[in-house]
């Protein structure tokens, strides 16, 4: 009965969590739009968004397949890995308990709060629309995360030793904080202009990195979530990046496969 309550519990800690960031893309303050055109476009936003699979061309398809390969790869090394970090007080089963979900959360919500005060500051438009963007990347990835954590029901690795613990009620899978945290940081990478961009790139890649290492190293998620939380918060991203470039008239994130690897790019949209 304890265990049943701790996941209900974390359960609907996070479920807040990600309800309390789509207020923030709701009633998000001066991103130089009127509220109406605000509530407008966010709503084709979130329609075009949820229906994204519909308009997947060859490149989506194959990113998509690419994941699928990724994760199924990290998921051959979960307990090997859950192995190596489980050690000491992390190898006790506390049902699913994270006692340090804020902690680990930190990151991401800095570089949201750290993008928006400085636009305030500066009062500068091109900041306000970003600060935008890292919030509806972190909204859009964050409620797809719980629903699929929902749907696939995983154990996490501090409730259970076995990988294959699927269907149980668990939300292990994928990694909400790794989601989330690839779709801010990635949004983060790509904006603004080129001056700073190594040093953008270093901050946000850094963080969603380093965020989805920590999820692992702490016993908390399976490798394979973590993975899978990398992939999802990149593909959203690269949603929101080619929306505001559509609305802007700016660049938008591409990937391309080539030869050993994926090939990150800018395009041009003209309609």
């Amino acid at each position: 009965m304890r265990r049943l309550v701790c996941s209900k519990t974390v359960t609907t800690n996070r479920i807040k969590g990600v309800m309390l960031a789509w207020v923030l893309v709701a009633v998000f303050p001066s991103v130089g739009r009127s509220a109406d055109s605000l509530i407008e476009t966010t709503l084709e936003d979130t329609k075009l968004y949820f229906t994204a699979p519909l308009r997947w061309d060859e490149q989506d398809w194959l990113y998509f397949g690419g994941a699928l390969v990724a994760i199924g790869a990290a998921h051959s090394f979960d307990e090997r890995v859950r192995d190596h970090f489980a050690t000491g007080s992390k190898a006790i089963l506390n049902g699913g308990r994270d006692t340090n979900s804020l902690r680990d959360a930190a990151p991401t919500a800095a570089l949201i709060a750290g993008t928006g005060l400085y636009a305030a500051f500066i009062d500068d438009r091109d900041g306000y629309r970003e600060a935008w963007s890292l919030i509806e990347a972190g909204a859009f990835s964050g409620i797809t995360a719980e629903a699929l954590g929902y749907a696939a029901g995983r154990e996490r690795p501090d409730a259970t030793t076995s990988a294959n613990r699927w269907g149980k009620g668990g939300d292990s899978f994928p990694s909400l904080h790794t989601t989330v945290a690839f779709a801010v940081g990635t949004v983060f990478a790509e904006s603004g202009n080129d001056e700073y961009r190594w040093i953008r790139r270093i901050i946000g890649y850094g963080v969603a990195s380093a965020t989805g290492y920590v999820r692992v190293s702490e016993n908390v998620h399976w490798l394979s979530d973590s993975v899978a939380g990398a992939a999802l918060g990149m593909a959203t991203a690269r949603f929101v990046l080619n929306r505001q470039a559509v609305q802007e008239g700016a660049a938008a994130l591409q990937f391309q496969p080539v030869k050993n690897g994926w090939l990150v790019s800018y395009s041009m949209r003209t309609h």
